[in-house]
């Protein structure tokens, strides 16, 4: 039996956020099914979602087909906030938690897990421009702007948008290998560039 990872998508979800941890665990999962992880992309009601720049996503299904995931994946985006009100996403989460999932953020997914009371008294990051409105949520977290992802145990929280995939790396790290990891990061090609870079010569 495998273990179980979802990736919950919503209305407004930023694309980045879940498309690219998609990509690493999905290429993990698939390339490497002897690791006995397979990842589920799904929403609510296992219906398309219409992400925060225009893509539409078909999911693999809804989160009642996977009733007791053992990683979640949490993006963030403009359809995040709402998600903050809804207490049937929030008691999903904090479900999940108790049952002793791992509970992974992306950018401002983590307001989404401070809504839920998962970041209490815990270090965590979030999008640069989101940290104020994390506070608010709960003073009680430790900001971290400059990590790019923070693993707390069973929290584990990425900063912006393509932060996602350093965490889905490091994930893969922390739950199969440091050598499968670098694996995974190979087969995407992953290997990004300086901050600033010169252009490249054409041939």
């Amino acid at each position: 039996m495998s273990k179980r990872i979802v990736i919950d998508l919503f209305d407004g979800a930023e694309e980045l956020d879940a498309v690219g941890p998609w990509e690493v665990l999905s290429y993990w999962t698939q390339a490497y099914p002897e690791d006995g992880w397979r990842v589920d992309l799904v929403t609510d009601d296992g219906q398309t979602r219409r992400c925060a720049k225009g893509l539409q996503v078909v999911p693999t299904g809804a989160k009642a087909d996977v009733p007791r995931p053992d990683l979640i994946v949490e993006p963030g985006g403009r359809g995040a906030r709402a998600r903050l009100a809804d207490t049937d996403h929030l008691r999903w989460l904090q479900d999940a938690a108790e049952n002793r999932a791992l509970v992974s953020s992306v950018c401002t997914g983590a307001l989404v897990l401070a809504a839920a009371g998962l970041l209490r008294g815990r270090p965590a990051t979030t999008h640069h421009a989101a940290f104020e409105e994390l506070l608010a949520l709960d003073p009680t977290i430790t900001p971290c702007p400059d990590q790019r992802w923070v693993d707390d145990g069973q929290i584990v929280t990425a900063a912006g948008v393509s932060a996602g995939i350093d965490m889905a790396l490091h994930l893969v790290g922390r739950l199969a290998s440091p050598e499968r990891a670098r694996q995974v990061q190979d087969g995407v090609e992953y290997h990004p560039a300086p901050r600033t870079s010169p252009m490249p010569t054409n041939h």
